[in-house]
């Protein structure tokens, strides 16, 4: 957010970057999986800008392909920002801070979760997010999530208790 404030009507209003370009939720759901290179190339970007949330003491806690975008800026195509940070959590040098949601909810995308926030294992950190990155790199190569199911409540059952399907099972042109 570059600004926020009222008008003249009393109404709020926030500036935010203008981004050209397409979730990666929407690149594969035009154009299908990517290919490994652009795969290595967007999330590459998306490691950096979770590298210096995670810096600021911030786990995002829903990665998911919505919440990434492949943006032009700059002359620059596939340029990739990291989006929606409204499940933010903060932690502090000695753990986490004050949730943010409530006791007993589960904060997240199930087809994108990290075990350990389905199963309050312990709280959510840098892990969370790694993994949820994994899962989005997942659906890039092969154009679906890790897992799928009837309902949120059996994906979130698939991320804790099964063996993921390799991608060079689904795609043979993705490397094993």
């Amino acid at each position: 957010i570059f600004d926020y404030g009222r008008n003249e009507d009393g109404a709020f209003y926030y500036v935010m970057e203008y981004l050209p370009g397409l979730s990666l939720a929407e690149l594969v759901e035009r154009h299908g999986p990517m290919p490994a290179g652009r795969v290595i190339y967007l999330l590459r970007q998306a490691c950096d800008a979770l590298q210096e949330a995670h810096e600021s003491g911030l786990v995002h806690r829903d990665i998911k392909p919505a919440n990434l975008m492949a943006a032009y800026r700059g002359g620059l195509h596939d340029v990739s920002k990291l989006l929606d940070f409204g499940l933010v959590k903060t932690l502090s040098e000695d753990g986490p801070a004050a949730h943010l949601s409530r006791e007993g909810t589960v904060a997240g995308s199930p087809l994108y979760m990290a075990p350990e926030q389905i199963m309050h294992t312990h709280e959510p950190d840098r892990r969370t997010d790694i993994y949820g990155l994994g899962a989005v790199a997942y659906f890039m190569l092969t154009g679906r999530p890790p897992f799928h199911g009837d309902n949120a409540m059996a994906v979130m059952i698939a991320h804790v208790r099964d063996v993921v399907t390799p991608p060079s099972q689904l795609r043979p042109e993705v490397a094993a």
